[in-house]
């Protein structure tokens, strides 16, 4: 008992360190670009993202989680309680300490995978390369290609539509307002779709793909017509109205539905292992799948909250300034296409990355404008880090996993 409790602290630091890190640098797949394009303050960015991620993994993050991320081992070697202790603490430290160097580096990296390579060099290093899947493992890496391409094309041809449609003309505010409707509506219907297609949510109330689809669209209807009227509220008293302000005003409604993703989603990456280290620790055994508790995932919702309040500058800077010039128009073409890589491709089983996908839709529309619009420095930079990413963490992991079993 008396060993019990300094490991199981030791796993709530470990675990605030991950939470912590996953905010520093994930805040900006949801608030880079509205910061970029100047919608919102950096500080009211953080602000806002914070709040949202705590109300996202405490209220809609996953109440049961997988012991193995992603199913990238064999559960096999989770039979031996005192190494899958360890092998937790090791994997949840490993991510967080290459996700943290690489937020000091000002680069975006994802957190999913950070843990998933983590796991595999936990599997290496106690079962052997029999017990790694591989098949999984080969879908993560595809990942880095179809995020971002993915992303990256929906953004240049919704940058393009609207370019051709509504700024191009001399009467671009006026369309704006009128095609706002459509935007806000597309938005929200996506927003919807992420939370009632395939979900806990969608269980609950019992909604197939039609209903799911049905019920989506209603809501997408009722507010798009309805943020048309919020929007004209808000400018009325501006004299001179451009169309971009009202880019502006969608785009930050769509940031907070990003940032309200991350906190449901990725609070697993850190709650998840903390959920196995807790379980151990108090019942000396673990299932293949773990209930999590309401408490924990407050706590790594303020978790992140913290990191974005103390580290989130950084990463924000890369994406929203450093790899293309953005607008509001822009900003919102980059925030949807991330929004819609992530249901289309997560729903249809595909390997997904937030931060790849907003990556992805900032080089999209920064294509749109041309080569020369675009930063490729800072875009090869970044892709460099994602191929690291699942190497270095399993190889820290496996080197964390030998020490640390000499102390546990």
């Amino acid at each position: 008992m008396s060993a019990e409790l300094p490991i199981l602290i030791f796993g709530f630091i470990v675990g605030f360190y991950m939470a912590w890190n996953i905010g520093a640098n994930d805040v900006a797949n949801s608030m880079a670009s509205s910061v970029g394009a100047k919608a919102i303050t950096l500080r009211q960015a953080i602000v806002i993202a914070g709040i949202l991620n705590i109300l996202g993994a405490t209220f809609i993050g996953a109440h049961v989680t997988n012991t193995i991320r992603k199913g990238i081992i064999s559960t096999e070697i989770l039979s031996d309680p005192h190494v899958a202790l360890v092998g937790a603490l090791a994997a949840l430290l490993s991510a967080a300490l290459w996700v943290s160097f690489a937020t000091w580096k000002s680069l975006p990296v994802s957190t999913t995978h950070s843990i998933v390579g983590s796991m595999v060099g936990f599997g290496l290093i106690t079962g052997g390369f029999s017990v790694v899947n591989w098949g999984k493992l080969g879908a993560v890496v595809l990942s880095w290609i179809i995020s971002p391409v993915f992303s990256m094309v929906i953004a240049f041809i919704i940058l393009k539509v609207i370019v051709k449609v509504i700024l191009s003309r001399s009467n671009a505010f006026e369309l704006a307002m009128k095609l706002s409707p459509f935007f806000i509506g597309s938005t929200v219907f996506i927003t919807a779709m992420s939370f009632l297609f395939k979900t806990p949510m969608g269980k609950t109330f019992a909604l197939g793909t039609s209903e799911a689809a049905a019920v989506s669209l209603i809501i997408s209807i009722i507010v798009g017509f309805s943020g048309k009227g919020l929007i004209i509220w808000l400018l009325r008293r501006k004299k001179e109205k451009d169309s971009e302000d009202i880019f502006r005003n969608i785009q930050i409604g769509t940031a907070c539905y990003v940032a309200l993703a991350q906190g449901a989603n990725d609070v697993a990456n850190a709650i998840g292992p903390l959920a196995v280290i807790y379980f151990l620790v108090k019942t000396g055994s673990v299932g293949v799948t773990v209930p999590v508790p309401l408490f924990l995932l407050l706590f790594g919702g303020v978790g992140i909250a913290c990191g974005i309040a103390m580290g989130g500058s950084r990463v924000i800077k890369t994406v929203g300034e450093r790899i293309t010039t953005l607008s509001n128009s822009r900003g919102f073409a980059v925030e949807f296409s991330a929004a819609t890589t992530v249901l289309i491709a997560s729903k249809m089983g595909l390997p997904v990355s937030t931060t790849h996908a907003a990556i992805g839709g900032v080089l999209g529309v920064g294509l749109a404008r041309g080569f020369e619009a675009v930063n490729f420095g800072i875009i090869l930079q970044i892709m460099l880090y994602w191929i690291l990413t699942v190497p270095v963490a399993a190889l820290t992991c496996m080197a964390l996993f030998k020490i640390l079993e000499f102390f546990i």
